[in-house]
């Protein structure tokens, strides 16, 4: 059974498969009504000639009551279709045998004369004729019989099943139609969703999208909205495509300046014989310089290619500690640049070093855009809302058109353009704090200055 349903739905397309299995399903029941309309329609029949032949028993009946008693037969035109066509009445003794009998006489019949068995219907094959026979007992030990032909009931029966099951039949196609159409009007959404998924491994490009019909897109069903996710997820995917695209360009723009000169330096220092121990320094130094630059480019570049950052080991941080030694390091990098810090004491769940580079990453940029002798404030305050640790420089601040754009990759406003960095930094923060559940913004400092705000909800 098994097998064969395999063979019947398994190469067929799905549409095909829908339609059969509703069509069938509407088969079954609509069967299963005509057989009961069936059964019912002849059980009526057959009750309604048993009532017809009861009618006319008591009618003769009453009649035998009014007259002396006889026996014998009353009525014995059997060809006849009208009731009865033939009757007669039997005594209970079975040596008296009536001449002129037409209809059978059996044990049963004696037994209903004698009053030991109750009337009943049969079936009775008389010259042929398939006919009704009702035999019912009356007065003085006898049994009346009453019979009709009853191929009229058949003839009825057999018209009624003919017409069932033609109805059945137009039924049963009408529904694999109808079921066709339903599946085929269902899965349009899907044939679709195939059609552009084949149009995107043909082009590879993920711009494409299923287009719905006003009417398929105001219905919520799951059809519709298998299509509106797809859509979505195509959507994700082009942006998902468009981003490693211009990662890939910004990357290779950032990059070909510093090969340049790393090249440069390279070739210059292949002729060393030709250079000054001074100039061979400065070439051996700007090339070192280089490639560090290089170096921490491809790993910024590594770390947010990933889009999320590495499963590491979380543990509880003291905040305050780790800022003010961040802060402590920045001293050392940027002597030139003050850093004030005002630190309460606060926990957090996360990993020290992506933390700290987080940090790292929002000193850097604080001084790098400070005048010299120009204060940086950091701060770590509780708030209602978590723990708020702010950046605060005193530099030319963010451009209004800058903002909203400053978390972007490889993103350089006009006044950072001259300044060392590749732009990644800021986007790296952004990545590190999203991971530990924290929120990073920009905004303008009142009084001058780009504020950074680092919040952690409350734990």
């Amino acid at each position: 059974m098994r097998a064969l349903r395999s063979r019947l739905l398994g190469r067929r397309p799905l549409r095909a498969r829908l339609a059969l299995v509703t069509s069938a399903a509407v088969a079954v029941v609509a069967l299963g009504v005509l057989a009961a309309a069936y059964v019912v329609i002849r059980y009526e029949l057959v009750r309604q000639l048993d009532l017809q032949l009861k009618q006319q028993a008591s009618l003769i009946a009453a009649q035998q009551s009014r007259e002396s008693p006889t026996t014998g037969t009353l009525y014995g035109e059997c060809a006849w279709l009208a009731a009865p066509a033939c009757a007669q009445v039997v005594r209970a003794d079975p040596t008296a045998h009536p001449a002129g009998l037409v209809l059978p006489v059996t044990g049963a019949t004696r037994r209903v004369a004698a009053g030991t068995l109750g009337e009943y219907y049969s079936d009775i094959t008389l010259d042929g004729r398939a006919m009704r026979m009702f035999t019912t007992p009356v007065k003085d030990g006898r049994a009346l019989q009453v019979a009709v032909r009853s191929d009229t009931v058949d003839k009825g029966v057999r018209q009624a099943g003919l017409l069932l099951g033609a109805v059945g039949g137009g039924g049963v196609l009408l529904a694999a139609g109808l079921g066709y159409f339903a599946s085929r009007t269902s899965l349009r959404p899907v044939t679709r969703l195939t059609a552009t998924a084949e149009r995107i491994a043909a082009t590879r490009d993920p711009a494409h999208r299923i287009e719905l019909p006003p009417y398929e897109a105001r219905r919520q069903d799951e059809i519709t909205s298998l299509a509106t996710s797809f859509n979505t997820m195509l959507g994700e995917l082009e942006e998902a495509v468009a981003a490693q695209r211009r990662l890939v360009a910004d990357a290779s723009h950032e990059l070909r300046t510093p090969l340049t000169a790393l090249r440069t330096n390279a070739e210059l220092l292949a002729r060393a014989e030709r250079l000054t121990p001074a100039q061979r320094e400065r070439a051996s130094g700007a090339l070192g310089r280089q490639l560090r630059e290089v170096t921490g480019l491809v790993n910024d570049l590594i770390e947010l290619a990933r889009d999320e950052e590495p499963q590491q080991l979380v543990e509880r941080v003291r905040l305050d500690l780790l800022a003010e030694r961040c802060v402590g390091e920045a001293r050392g990098h940027w002597p030139n640049t003050p850093f004030v810090a005002e630190l309460t004491e606060a926990t957090v769940s996360g990993v020290p070093a992506r933390l700290a580079r987080l940090l790292s990453n929002l000193l850097d940029n604080a001084a790098k855009f400070s005048p010299p002798g120009a204060m940086v404030e950091v701060r770590l305050d509780r708030t209602a809302d978590g723990l708020d640790l702010t950046v605060r420089d005193h530099g030319p601040g963010i451009s209004t058109e800058d903002l909203p754009y400053v978390f972007d990759r490889f993103y350089r406003s006009r006044q950072a353009r001259a300044l060392p960095g590749s732009g990644l930094g800021l986007a790296m923060g952004r990545q590190i704090a999203r991971a530990h559940g924290a929120e990073l913004t920009a905004e303008q400092a009142a009084g001058g200055g780009a504020r950074f705000r680092l919040r952690f909800p409350p734990e």
